[in-house]
């Protein structure tokens, strides 16, 4: 019986449910899950997005969760380059992917090498983008009351 390795990849910064979800789906579809943490300078080259969390601290609570084997820091942009160092025989992604301009792509470049892209339910209504939002305007709203109080001492 072959041994399935599944390869579940993210910036995972501001972790959350939907992180948790996509983890848990995954180790329930492979025998071996590796998470891909992307790193701090592929985040801000390939997203143009600041982590709040660094790398370091990112890949040490993936490695916490129960669900992941092993953790792998991306730091090329390829997935097929990453394919090459870890050996997956898996690739799962949110389904926001599937019938995207980007997903068939990696469904197509997956194809070539035998590995299967599987899909799982991406969890709408928690996103680490929503999360990055709400935290600037709290952000933006207490520089804006500091800043406010200190003019008028």
């Amino acid at each position: 019986m072959t041994v399935r390795i599944g390869y579940a990849a993210g910036a995972f910064d501001l972790f959350h449910v939907g992180h948790l979800n996509i983890l848990r789906h995954a180790k329930a579809n492979c025998d071996i899950l590796v998470a891909g943490v992307v790193s701090d300078e592929m985040l801000r080259a390939v997203k143009g997005v600041d982590p709040f969390v660094p790398t370091a601290e990112r890949a040490e609570i993936v490695r916490g969760v129960r669900y992941v084997d092993h953790v792998y820091i991306e730091t090329v942009p390829d997935k097929l380059d990453v394919w090459r160092q870890v050996g997956f025989t898996h690739f799962f992604k949110g389904d926001d992917w599937r019938g995207t301009d980007k997903g068939i792509h990696l469904e197509q470049e997956f194809a070539q090498v035998g590995v299967e892209v599987v899909y799982f339910p991406y969890t709408a209504h928690t996103s680490s983008s929503q999360l990055r939002r709400a935290l600037e305007v709290v952000t933006a709203e207490t520089l804006h009351d500091f800043s406010e109080r200190t003019e008028s001492a």
